[in-house]
């Protein structure tokens, strides 16, 4: 599945509990902070974006256009457990708009079966699915359990990546992508260029593409710790100049 060139944001829901290492500096919960939320980071509710992907405007078409990347419940965990009643509805418009692809990132790939439709069988053809990990824990924890599942397009997302990794046993050709980033905000732990280096050159061993798409906070590189503004983490990530593949 490559990129698309219209890219759209649906958040159906918002809010969501930590549940592992990387989840500490989680960006819901800063930028809620940030923005005086009175209502709990942790404390799941419907938006009023919830039915997007359906929406039309004064014409008659659809809000979002077909075509679109649909970046998919990025202020929440799709897989959430608050959010089992809502999810049946949102995957109905996934199916809807068929004319869309939908990707969503997850911590929680050990509910995937007992969140899906019934109809889902070896996976929506216009629907991407990335497992999150932060450390070898959690990737020796959750990728076996993301290997078996029947998704079409399946990615790795490492990110925030708080230690070295070692992904060699599970990038083959059913991995779309390993995309890698820092850890942003106050408080944000380091990460070393070295990690990234080693996680691109298993990649590029796999025939997997590969992407940096964040530097994060604080970038150690040949020893020395750089601090990163947060509006500058993306285009240095690019800036190195370490993407393999598609």
């Amino acid at each position: 599945m490559s990129c698309q060139d219209l890219i759209a944001n649906w958040n159906p829901w918002h809010g969501c509990t930590k549940i592992s290492p990387g989840c500490r500096h989680c960006y819901v919960y800063r930028q809620d902070e940030m923005y005086g939320s009175d209502i709990g980071s942790d404390l799941a509710r419907k938006t009023l974006a919830f039915n997007l992907p359906v929406k039309r405007k004064r014409d008659k078409s659809y809000k979002i256009l077909p075509g679109s990347m649909v970046f998919t419940c990025f202020t929440s965990d799709f897989l959430l457990e608050d959010a089992d009643a809502w999810r049946p509805e949102c995957w109905a418009m996934m199916r809807k708009r068929s004319d869309c692809r939908f990707y969503f990132f997850t911590k929680r790939i050990h509910r995937f079966m007992e969140c899906v439709p019934d109809d889902w069988g070896s996976g929506y053809p216009n629907v991407m699915v990335g497992c999150t990990v932060e450390n070898q824990a959690m990737a020796d924890h959750r990728l076996p359990i993301f290997e078996a599942l029947p998704i079409r397009y399946k990615t790795i997302i490492v990110s925030p990546m708080i230690e070295r990794i070692d992904l060699s046993n599970y990038l083959n050709d059913s991995i779309e992508e390993v995309s890698v980033g820092g850890e942003s905000g106050r408080g944000a732990r380091p990460l070393d260029f070295d990690w990234v280096l080693s996680l691109r050159e298993q990649c590029i061993r796999a025939g997997v593409p590969f992407r940096f798409h964040q530097t994060g906070a604080k970038l150690i590189k040949d020893g020395r710790q750089y601090y990163i503004r947060r509006c500058y983490q993306h285009a240095q990530a690019k800036k190195a100049g370490v993407d393999f593949g598609d």
